[in-house]
């Protein structure tokens, strides 16, 4: 299994629902699947995917949080990396505990960031299961 690695974004999904979401990868853009591809221009997912892709977003969120202050008291670079690594695996774990595949997240995401529509139902499905 590749090394995954959890990338922040600067996008916000909603007020109160993501602070600072991720987007875990394990390979570069190029190696999504080309329905993957099609499937995140579509923003064709299932309710159960959004409602997973929305508990797997709020525990990165709390993640992100709790992390934020352990970086910011690290004391040099290598610290600053072994804390972002730790943060990144932790990040990758939210996900595959949803029961998303890192990948479809990361569609999702994209999705979600392009479509309007599927952000606020993304946003509803958070609420309703907060």
């Amino acid at each position: 299994m590749k090394r995954m690695t959890a990338y922040m974004t600067a996008a916000l999904i909603s007020a109160g629902m993501m602070s600072a979401p991720a987007f875990a990868a394990d390979a570069p853009a190029q190696g999504q699947a080309p329905a993957q591809a099609t499937q995140a221009q579509a923003g064709d997912f299932s309710d159960a995917q959004l409602e997973q892709f929305a508990a797997a977003s709020q525990e990165i969120a709390r993640i992100s949080q709790d992390f934020a202050g352990k970086l910011q008291e690290a004391d040099d670079e290598t610290e600053k990396q072994s804390v972002r690594q730790e943060a990144n695996d932790e990040m990758v774990s939210a996900v595959e505990d949803s029961g998303l595949e890192v990948a479809t997240f990361n569609s999702i995401g994209q999705a979600v960031q392009n479509n309007p529509d599927l952000m606020k139902k993304v946003q509803k499905l958070a609420q309703e299961n907060s």
